[in-house]
């Protein structure tokens, strides 16, 4: 068994957005998705989707997106992203039931690989506008937008610290945590996020969200404070799904 990863699939066979507009990488990226998983995920291994899933805007309107996932070989587990407007948080539990044994819907729970506990949540991070001089020197950001980030930000803790519990509960003592949004911005080298990585333990932090080359640098990558970080972007991993965990 492996444990993999990738976030950022932007399907839309029904809502008819296209991705080629953001680059050479994104030219069929569907495709792309179906053939590179299909070579590497085995049907005994799981995939892990950060986020990111569907343009749909309601369910019924990512009927077909959800289907080309349920179509891709391993257990799929998927993650809220900020465009995931189909995916109420405090609902859940209802996408579990219906979904149930095709896909798993990781919020406020937690899903077992191995002797892991997977837990996640969409998360959230400041990205601006951050205010520059003709130099290109940061001078300030927008406060207000800034305060309203960290009202996101504890709302997002919370739920991922009640997922955490829930694993410790259930006895689980090693984590793996996931994320759509970076742990940190681009001003940062610790947040809220880190901090819990590292309290509770998780072995690594894996996320998306940070599209096109120069947004790829955006937060952490490689080992921080004993925690390994993986960006698993779709465009940055050209749509070949990350091993997390052999």
């Amino acid at each position: 068994m492996a444990l993999y990863a990738m976030g950022d699939l932007h399907l839309g066979f029904q809502a008819g957005k296209s991705m080629d507009m953001f680059g050479r990488v994104w030219k069929h990226h569907e495709r792309k998705i179906k053939k590179y998983v299909t070579q590497m995920v085995k049907p005994e291994d799981t995939l892990v989707l950060t986020g990111d899933h569907s343009w749909g805007r309601k369910l019924p309107e990512c009927q077909e997106d959800l289907a080309f996932i349920e179509t891709l070989p391993g257990r799929k587990i998927l993650l809220r992203g900020n465009h995931d407007m189909f995916w109420d948080a405090k609902k859940t539990q209802r996408l579990n039931g219906e979904f149930s044994g095709r896909l798993f819907f990781l919020q406020n729970n937690f899903a077992i690989y191995e002797d892991y506990a997977l837990v996640g949540t969409k998360g959230f991070t400041f990205e601006g506008p951050f205010y520059l001089d003709r130099w290109g020197n940061l001078t300030g950001w927008d406060e207000k937008k800034e305060q309203q980030a960290h009202k996101l930000v504890r709302r997002e803790m919370n739920r991922l610290r009640d997922s955490f519990e829930q694993a410790k509960a259930a006895g689980f003592l090693k984590f793996i945590m996931f994320l759509h949004y970076p742990p940190t911005n681009i001003l940062e080298k610790t947040s809220p996020f880190t901090e819990i990585a590292e309290e509770y333990g998780a072995e690594a932090v894996v996320y998306s969200h940070c599209h096109g080359e120069r947004r790829y640098g955006d937060s952490i990558r490689g080992t921080y404070h004993g925690v390994r970080y993986m960006l698993v972007s779709g465009d940055y991993l050209e749509f070949r799904p990350a091993l997390v965990l052999p």
